[in-house]
């Protein structure tokens, strides 16, 4: 039997199986609005088969967007925008949706990937001024962010607080954190980007503080039966900067703050990374956490293909496998995944004769776990 089709418990979620539709950024938005490519994007994974999606990075305030297309959710009408998108995908799929909320920090205030990437400056027409732990450019070239003082803190957290009360109210299952990449969380707790002198800068503690106040007040803001997780950066990839270690100390601290899991990514805090890349290269930083922590993880990163999927979840490394880019390029991987290695998956009934016939009863309707 496969394990990768086998279902899961997320926290006191229940999914169909182990698959999981990682976020991806579209900077198809208008004024942080869901636009009708979202309908189009999100429906299209939703037919997949994969036991969770989870929608992109929604920024919780204006000036906390990647770019000016940022998705949003800090506003009413962001709000009723995703509501027409969500009614949509659920009136034809059972896929469970969570959603990563985010703040980009020194990293915000910049053009889409297609058109470079680079920073958008404070007085250049569609920018703003950016805000981080400590006043450190992401790179030497970018305007310098402003440092969060006490107030600016708790604006971020209240914002976090408010757009989860947002998602709360538009049925989301899940909450996941975004402290990974180098946005605003991982800023605070990569000491290649936070210098600052006061309780929030320093020692590991210090730097974890103000990221476990956010988790602390999402998790308190959200229906406490729907589960509440974190995304990290489990290395830097840059040395002196944030490590393994320290990725273990931060997931033990969620762990006691009621974190359902950990989803775990690498790098993105610094120019000067050197990342190795290879198939599953972060997987045995997911391993390393769900072993000395006892949280469940979920494993990213080039995991392409559904033999490489299964072992990861038979032999323990993880509990359950995000995809991306594999995803984007064939967003039937969970069909064609279950067909090779003799399971069974979910498939809306208007496509059942598109079944190959070597693979009698590979789809199905929905089923346990779903929706």
């Amino acid at each position: 039997m496969s394990q990768l089709f086998t279902p899961w418990r997320l926290g006191p979620l229940e999914l169909a199986n182990r698959i999981v539709i990682a976020p991806m950024c579209q900077y198809s938005a208008t004024d942080g609005c869901a636009t009708d490519w979202h309908t189009i994007h999100l429906g299209h994974l939703a037919l997949s088969g994969a036991g969770l999606l989870i929608v992109e990075a929604t920024a919780v305030s204006p000036e906390g967007r990647i770019s000016p297309q940022d998705l949003g959710l800090y506003s009413d009408a962001n709000e009723a925008a995703l509501s027409r998108v969500l009614g949509a995908v659920r009136a034809h799929s059972p896929i469970a949706l969570a959603m990563q909320i985010a703040h980009a920090g020194r990293k915000a205030s910049s053009q889409e990937p297609w058109n470079g990437g680079t920073q958008i400056r404070p007085d250049e027409a569609r920018g703003w001024q950016t805000v981080s732990s400590s006043t450190l450019p992401h790179s030497a070239s970018e305007a310098a962010p402003v440092a969060l003082d006490r107030a600016g803190l708790a604006k971020v957290r209240d914002d976090f607080v408010a757009t989860t009360r947002r998602a709360a109210r538009l049925g989301f299952d899940g909450i996941e954190l975004h402290a990974a990449h180098g946005y605003l969380l991982h800023q605070f707790l990569s000491p290649l980007a936070n210098q600052r002198q006061d309780e929030y800068g320093g020692s590991l503690e210090n730097r974890m503080r103000f990221p476990l106040e956010v988790f602390e007040a999402v998790r308190a803001a959200f229906p406490a039966d729907k589960p509440v997780w974190a995304r990290i950066s489990a290395t830097d990839w840059v040395p002196g900067g944030w490590d393994i270690d320290g990725s273990v100390a931060l997931s033990y601290a969620l762990k006691a703050r009621d974190c359902a899991a950990i989803h775990v990514s690498t790098g993105g805090v610094s120019p000067a990374q050197a990342i190795p890349l290879a198939a599953g290269y972060q997987v045995p930083y997911a391993q390393r956490i769900k072993a000395d922590v006892g949280l469940p993880t979920i494993a990213v990163g080039l995991i392409t293909e559904p033999e490489q999927a299964e072992a990861i979840i038979a032999g323990g490394q993880a509990d359950a496998v995000g995809l991306a880019r594999a995803m984007l390029y064939d967003p039937r991987w969970p069909w064609h995944a279950a067909a090779r290695l003799g399971a069974k998956v979910f498939a809306p009934p208007q496509y059942w004769r598109s079944q190959p016939r070597e693979f009698k009863d590979l789809f199905q309707a929905a089923s346990f776990g779903q929706r």
